[in-house]
């Protein structure tokens, strides 16, 4: 279920109501009394950011000096509720010039209740996108003096957007140059027992584009995905070709994908935003290649003196390399005097992380 809020309220850190806007009957006008009372009173703000009083659940998120605190009175999405006040943050610091604190909500109250009359409609989120927004909101908010106003930016099409088509991309993009950057960034996690063999192994990875491509052009990404290939050969009715290939696990996208065409033919389709963004993120489980293998030997020499020898082994063939290798070697706190040995590079102790660095 969605959030179906019925109050929002912007409180200081003395609990004194900014501003509030009830969109719902089921709750009374004193609701920010109880949570003054048996939340801010109790210093219990940092324990947890959901409490049940009574019959109403509070959702609060505090933003520099500021709460922001939603009341429901059902079972509402927590989750939701929170991307919410993320999202509406943003839109008003889009507004304001980057700043949100008590000040920039004082000198903004008109703003600010004619945006959260947009973005909720009797508890639910509506569109909180700053760009479709400012096209019919077009009252500046008074901006930090800290604050550079951004430079105006081409006035995408208001129509395609409300409608879902294509909100993350305007209409109308020219450049003298197609281009499309893509960068794949894992890293993995490792597990292993003192005899050397992987207890626990996996691989967190997302795919980072930047494009700069005219129209609205419609991308396809392939993957060597198990799962994906299987699928295609299946469509295609030939066998699947012979090579490695790999299980992706809880896979996210971004809006831009076509997801029902992913669920039916396994195929990244996308209408690419423009500029740089996050296409998708996931997890690999099975079949990782570890890049390296290390071999530690610690040994203990009396009561105050310990030897660490660490080997470390690139597993990946000789045409690759790697850069910017780092092992840290944890020692005990109480470590008072450090010596090294390094073949390659050079080491390092480090008091403030109680380890050894060798890069």
């Amino acid at each position: 279920m969605p959030v179906a809020a019925s109050a929002v309220y912007f409180l200081n850190l003395r609990g004194d109501v900014l501003i509030n806007r009830l969109y719902r009957d089921d709750v009374g006008g004193n609701m920010v009394d109880a949570f003054r009372t048996h939340i801010m009173q109790t210093k219990e703000l940092g324990t947890c950011p959901v409490r049940q009083i009574g019959g109403c659940s509070f959702f609060y998120m505090r933003i520099s000096n500021v709460y922001i605190v939603i009341v429901v009175s059902t079972n509402a999405n927590v989750a939701c509720a929170f991307k919410f006040v993320v999202e509406a943050v943003a839109l008003f610091k889009s507004y304001f010039g980057g700043a949100f604190d008590e000040d920039a909500i004082r000198n903004n109250f008109v703003l600010i209740y004619e945006l959260l009359d947009e973005i909720m409609d009797f508890g639910y989120p509506q569109n909180l996108s700053a760009e479709i927004l400012k096209l019919y909101i077009t009252q500046e908010g008074v901006r930090s003096p800290f604050s550079s106003k951004p430079a105006d930016k081409p006035v995408p099409n208001a129509t395609l957007q409300v409608t879902g088509a294509v909100g993350w991309r305007r209409e109308g993009l020219v450049y003298k140059k197609n281009e499309v950057f893509l960068d794949i960034v894992e890293s993995v996690n490792l597990l292993m027992s003192s005899k050397g063999s992987v207890l626990r192994c996996d691989v967190t990875g997302k795919i980072l584009m930047k494009c700069f491509l005219s129209g609205m052009p419609d991308l396809k990404l392939g993957l060597n995905d198990k799962i994906g290939l299987e699928k295609e050969s299946q469509l295609k009715s030939r066998p699947t070709k012979s090579g490695k290939t790999i299980e992706l696990d809880d896979v996210t996208f971004h809006q831009c994908v076509n997801l029902t065409r992913f669920n039916s033919e396994k195929t990244v389709s996308f209408v690419p935003p423009d500029g740089e963004f996050e296409l998708m993120k996931y997890r690999i489980t099975e079949g990782v290649n570890l890049p390296f293998k290390v071999l530690p030997t610690i040994k203990e020499l009396g009561r105050t003196r310990m030897e660490v020898n660490v080997k470390v082994k690139s597993t990946f063939i000789e045409k690759l390399f790697a850069l910017g290798v780092v092992v840290k070697i944890p020692v005990p706190k109480q470590t008072a005097k450090t010596s090294f040995t390094v073949t390659s590079g050079r080491a390092k102790y480090n008091a403030s992380i109680d380890s050894l660095v060798w890069k």
